[in-house]
Protein backbone atom coordinates (compact mmCIF):
# COMPACT_ATOMS: atom_id res chain seq x y z
CA UNK A 1 0.00 0.00 0.00
CA UNK A 2 1.46 3.48 -0.93
CA UNK A 3 1.67 4.84 2.45
CA UNK A 4 3.93 7.56 1.69
CA UNK A 5 1.93 8.70 -0.60
CA UNK A 6 -1.05 8.97 1.46
CA UNK A 7 0.80 10.81 4.02
CA UNK A 8 2.26 13.04 1.43
CA UNK A 9 -1.83 14.25 0.40
CA UNK A 10 -3.04 13.85 4.17
CA UNK A 11 0.10 16.72 4.48
CA UNK A 12 -0.59 19.03 1.78
CA UNK A 13 -4.76 18.80 2.33
CA UNK A 14 -3.77 19.72 6.17
CA UNK A 15 -1.28 22.19 5.27
CA UNK A 16 -3.80 23.73 2.42
CA UNK A 17 -6.87 23.57 4.44
CA UNK A 18 -6.01 24.88 8.08
CA UNK A 19 -2.16 25.87 8.00
CA UNK A 20 -3.29 29.22 7.86
CA UNK A 21 -4.75 28.51 11.84
CA UNK A 22 -0.58 27.94 12.61
CA UNK A 23 0.82 30.52 9.97
CA UNK A 24 -0.96 33.98 10.27
CA UNK A 25 1.15 36.17 7.84
CA UNK A 26 -1.49 37.86 5.39
CA UNK A 27 -0.92 36.29 1.72
CA UNK A 28 -2.08 39.40 0.22
CA UNK A 29 -0.31 42.11 2.41
CA UNK A 30 2.46 44.23 0.01
CA UNK A 31 6.05 44.75 1.18
CA UNK A 32 7.95 47.26 -0.06
CA UNK A 33 10.52 46.60 2.04
CA UNK A 34 11.11 42.85 1.45
CA UNK A 35 11.04 42.31 -2.40
CA UNK A 36 12.42 38.62 -3.40
CA UNK A 37 13.73 38.32 -0.33
CA UNK A 38 15.03 34.59 -0.29
CA UNK A 39 13.97 31.67 2.60
CA UNK A 40 14.72 33.51 5.49
CA UNK A 41 13.52 32.40 9.28
CA UNK A 42 10.94 35.79 9.09
CA UNK A 43 9.67 34.10 5.57
CA UNK A 44 10.34 30.60 5.58
CA UNK A 45 10.03 30.26 1.77
CA UNK A 46 11.11 33.69 1.25
CA UNK A 47 8.96 36.33 -0.97
CA UNK A 48 7.51 37.55 -4.16
CA UNK A 49 8.48 40.77 -6.32
CA UNK A 50 5.81 42.42 -3.55
CA UNK A 51 7.32 41.75 -0.81
CA UNK A 52 4.32 38.84 -0.51
CA UNK A 53 5.08 35.51 1.32
CA UNK A 54 5.51 32.87 -0.25
CA UNK A 55 4.46 30.16 2.27
CA UNK A 56 1.14 32.38 3.12
CA UNK A 57 0.40 32.40 -0.71
CA UNK A 58 0.74 28.49 -0.80
CA UNK A 59 -1.69 28.09 1.67
CA UNK A 60 -4.06 30.04 0.24
CA UNK A 61 -3.41 28.90 -3.34
CA UNK A 62 -3.66 25.22 -2.35
CA UNK A 63 -7.33 25.88 -1.18
CA UNK A 64 -8.16 26.91 -5.19
CA UNK A 65 -5.88 24.25 -6.92
CA UNK A 66 -6.71 21.21 -4.57
CA UNK A 67 -11.08 22.26 -4.64
CA UNK A 68 -10.95 22.42 -8.47
CA UNK A 69 -8.62 19.27 -8.77
CA UNK A 70 -10.99 17.10 -6.24
CA UNK A 71 -14.19 18.66 -7.83
CA UNK A 72 -13.33 18.42 -11.58
CA UNK A 73 -12.30 14.82 -10.84
CA UNK A 74 -15.61 14.09 -9.22
CA UNK A 75 -17.72 15.89 -12.14
CA UNK A 76 -15.45 14.05 -14.49
CA UNK A 77 -15.41 10.70 -13.65
CA UNK A 78 -19.52 10.60 -12.32
CA UNK A 79 -20.09 11.59 -16.05
CA UNK A 80 -17.60 9.02 -17.44
CA UNK A 81 -19.22 6.35 -14.95
CA UNK A 82 -23.19 7.57 -15.45
CA UNK A 83 -22.62 7.76 -20.07
CA UNK A 84 -20.28 4.94 -19.87
CA UNK A 85 -22.45 2.29 -17.70
CA UNK A 86 -25.42 3.49 -19.82
CA UNK A 87 -23.92 3.06 -23.23
CA UNK A 88 -22.59 -0.61 -22.74
CA UNK A 89 -26.01 -1.65 -20.67
CA UNK A 90 -28.67 -0.07 -23.51
CA UNK A 91 -26.24 -0.69 -26.22
CA UNK A 92 -27.94 -0.39 -29.82
CA UNK A 93 -28.66 3.37 -30.65
CA UNK A 94 -27.57 4.67 -27.08
CA UNK A 95 -24.35 3.27 -27.57
CA UNK A 96 -23.91 4.61 -30.77
CA UNK A 97 -24.42 8.22 -29.72
CA UNK A 98 -22.23 7.61 -27.22
CA UNK A 99 -19.54 6.49 -29.52
CA UNK A 100 -20.05 9.77 -31.62
CA UNK A 101 -20.02 12.07 -29.02
CA UNK A 102 -16.99 10.64 -27.60
CA UNK A 103 -15.04 11.00 -30.41
CA UNK A 104 -16.49 14.21 -31.36
CA UNK A 105 -14.89 15.32 -27.91
CA UNK A 106 -11.55 13.21 -28.90
CA UNK A 107 -10.96 15.01 -32.54
CA UNK A 108 -10.00 18.32 -30.87
CA UNK A 109 -6.67 17.88 -28.71
CA UNK A 110 -7.99 18.14 -24.81
CA UNK A 111 -5.71 21.39 -23.86
CA UNK A 112 -6.84 23.30 -26.73
CA UNK A 113 -9.99 22.77 -26.13
CA UNK A 114 -9.57 23.96 -22.80
CA UNK A 115 -8.18 26.96 -24.44
CA UNK A 116 -10.66 27.59 -26.43
CA UNK A 117 -13.59 27.06 -23.96
CA UNK A 118 -11.46 29.65 -21.13
CA UNK A 119 -10.84 32.14 -23.88
CA UNK A 120 -14.72 33.10 -24.17
CA UNK A 121 -15.53 33.23 -20.17
CA UNK A 122 -14.07 35.06 -17.16
CA UNK A 123 -12.71 32.20 -15.44
CA UNK A 124 -12.72 30.95 -11.63
CA UNK A 125 -12.32 28.28 -9.76
CA UNK A 126 -16.21 27.09 -9.94
CA UNK A 127 -16.11 27.79 -14.14
CA UNK A 128 -12.71 26.08 -14.65
CA UNK A 129 -14.12 22.94 -12.38
CA UNK A 130 -16.96 22.71 -15.18
CA UNK A 131 -15.03 23.23 -17.87
CA UNK A 132 -11.90 20.99 -16.79
CA UNK A 133 -14.58 18.89 -16.30
CA UNK A 134 -16.80 18.96 -19.84
CA UNK A 135 -12.84 18.38 -21.35
CA UNK A 136 -12.21 15.53 -19.21
CA UNK A 137 -14.51 12.86 -18.66
CA UNK A 138 -13.92 10.76 -22.00
CA UNK A 139 -11.29 8.16 -20.95
CA UNK A 140 -13.49 7.43 -18.02
CA UNK A 141 -16.71 6.77 -19.97
CA UNK A 142 -14.60 4.19 -22.36
CA UNK A 143 -13.03 2.62 -19.74
CA UNK A 144 -16.47 2.25 -18.39
CA UNK A 145 -18.17 1.77 -21.39
CA UNK A 146 -15.74 -1.41 -22.01
CA UNK A 147 -16.09 -2.74 -18.50
CA UNK A 148 -20.24 -2.77 -18.96
CA UNK A 149 -20.04 -4.54 -21.62
CA UNK A 150 -18.78 -7.91 -19.93
CA UNK A 151 -21.11 -7.07 -17.35
CA UNK A 152 -23.77 -7.06 -19.48
CA UNK A 153 -22.99 -10.36 -20.85
CA UNK A 154 -22.89 -12.28 -17.50
CA UNK A 155 -26.15 -14.59 -17.18
CA UNK A 156 -27.29 -13.18 -13.75
CA UNK A 157 -27.79 -9.47 -16.09
CA UNK A 158 -29.62 -11.34 -18.50
CA UNK A 159 -31.67 -13.56 -15.81
CA UNK A 160 -32.64 -9.77 -14.18
CA UNK A 161 -33.52 -8.48 -17.77
CA UNK A 162 -35.95 -11.55 -18.58
CA UNK A 163 -37.62 -10.72 -14.55
CA UNK A 164 -38.06 -7.28 -15.51
CA UNK A 165 -36.18 -5.55 -12.70
CA UNK A 166 -36.01 -2.15 -13.12
CA UNK A 167 -33.13 -1.06 -15.26
CA UNK A 168 -32.25 1.73 -12.60
CA UNK A 169 -31.82 -0.84 -10.30
CA UNK A 170 -29.68 -3.29 -12.07
CA UNK A 171 -27.56 -0.34 -13.15
CA UNK A 172 -26.95 0.97 -9.58
CA UNK A 173 -27.13 -2.38 -7.74
CA UNK A 174 -24.88 -4.83 -9.84
CA UNK A 175 -23.13 -2.39 -11.85
CA UNK A 176 -21.77 0.18 -9.51
CA UNK A 177 -20.32 -2.21 -7.59
CA UNK A 178 -18.39 -4.08 -10.12
CA UNK A 179 -16.97 -0.36 -11.66
CA UNK A 180 -16.32 1.19 -8.32
CA UNK A 181 -12.69 0.17 -8.54
CA UNK A 182 -12.37 1.75 -12.41
CA UNK A 183 -13.84 4.68 -11.34
CA UNK A 184 -11.44 5.46 -8.45
CA UNK A 185 -8.86 4.83 -10.32
CA UNK A 186 -9.75 7.48 -12.92
CA UNK A 187 -10.71 9.61 -10.28
CA UNK A 188 -7.24 10.10 -8.51
CA UNK A 189 -5.59 9.93 -11.60
CA UNK A 190 -8.15 13.09 -12.72
CA UNK A 191 -7.25 14.97 -9.42
CA UNK A 192 -3.81 15.45 -10.81
CA UNK A 193 -4.72 15.76 -14.60
CA UNK A 194 -7.15 18.51 -13.62
CA UNK A 195 -4.36 20.42 -10.96
CA UNK A 196 -1.66 20.41 -14.01
CA UNK A 197 -4.71 21.57 -16.44
CA UNK A 198 -5.27 24.57 -13.93
CA UNK A 199 -1.28 25.44 -13.60
CA UNK A 200 -0.98 25.19 -17.21
CA UNK A 201 -4.03 27.53 -17.52
CA UNK A 202 -3.05 30.23 -15.04
CA UNK A 203 1.13 29.80 -16.62
CA UNK A 204 -0.57 31.31 -19.32
CA UNK A 205 -2.66 33.66 -17.35
CA UNK A 206 -5.87 32.21 -18.65
CA UNK A 207 -6.38 30.48 -15.55
CA UNK A 208 -7.54 32.06 -11.66
CA UNK A 209 -7.70 35.78 -11.94
CA UNK A 210 -6.47 38.40 -8.97
CA UNK A 211 -6.89 38.89 -6.36
CA UNK A 212 -7.66 35.17 -6.31
CA UNK A 213 -4.55 32.73 -6.19
CA UNK A 214 -3.44 29.27 -7.05
CA UNK A 215 -0.34 27.08 -7.30
CA UNK A 216 -0.43 27.90 -10.82
CA UNK A 217 -0.84 31.56 -10.68
CA UNK A 218 2.09 31.61 -8.01
CA UNK A 219 4.55 29.34 -10.38
CA UNK A 220 3.26 31.87 -13.05
CA UNK A 221 3.95 34.91 -11.18
CA UNK A 222 8.02 33.54 -10.43
CA UNK A 223 8.93 32.92 -14.36
CA UNK A 224 9.97 36.55 -14.96
CA UNK A 225 12.29 36.46 -12.02
CA UNK A 226 13.17 32.63 -12.17
CA UNK A 227 16.96 33.73 -12.58
CA UNK A 228 17.32 35.79 -9.56
CA UNK A 229 14.39 34.41 -7.47
CA UNK A 230 14.28 30.75 -7.91
CA UNK A 231 12.15 30.33 -4.36
CA UNK A 232 9.46 32.18 -6.06
CA UNK A 233 8.61 29.16 -8.90
CA UNK A 234 9.89 26.49 -7.32
CA UNK A 235 7.83 25.91 -3.89
CA UNK A 236 4.46 25.95 -5.82
CA UNK A 237 5.91 23.46 -8.26
CA UNK A 238 7.32 21.23 -5.81
CA UNK A 239 3.52 21.48 -4.29
CA UNK A 240 2.45 20.51 -7.99
CA UNK A 241 4.20 17.87 -8.64
CA UNK A 242 4.33 16.13 -4.79
CA UNK A 243 0.36 16.20 -5.48
CA UNK A 244 0.23 14.56 -8.87
CA UNK A 245 2.82 11.81 -8.09
CA UNK A 246 1.45 10.63 -4.98
CA UNK A 247 -1.68 10.38 -6.74
CA UNK A 248 0.00 8.77 -9.64
CA UNK A 249 1.33 6.00 -7.19
CA UNK A 250 -1.79 5.87 -5.41
CA UNK A 251 -3.91 5.14 -8.91
CA UNK A 252 -0.92 2.54 -9.80
CA UNK A 253 -1.78 0.49 -6.93
CA UNK A 254 -5.69 0.43 -7.25
CA UNK A 255 -5.13 -0.67 -10.60
CA UNK A 256 -2.93 -3.58 -9.34
CA UNK A 257 -5.66 -4.59 -6.90
CA UNK A 258 -8.53 -4.38 -9.88
CA UNK A 259 -5.94 -6.33 -12.04
CA UNK A 260 -5.62 -9.32 -9.27
CA UNK A 261 -9.18 -9.23 -8.66
CA UNK A 262 -9.88 -9.74 -12.37
CA UNK A 263 -7.29 -12.57 -12.98
CA UNK A 264 -8.35 -14.24 -9.61
CA UNK A 265 -12.30 -14.50 -10.62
Amino acid sequence: MPKVSIAILFCIFTFSFFGSIFYGVDAYALQSNSILVPPSLEHPLGTDRLGRDILARLIEGGKISLIIGVGSAFIASMIGLILGSMAGYFRGAVDKSFVIIVDLFLTFPTFFLLLALVSYVNASAWVLIIIISITGWMTTARLIRSESFSITSQPYVKILNIAKVSKIKILFKYYTPLLAPIYFVSFTFGVGGAILAESGLSFLGLGIVAPQMSWGTILSGGKEVIEIAWWVSFFPGLMIFLVTFSLINISNYLQQLTNQKQIQS
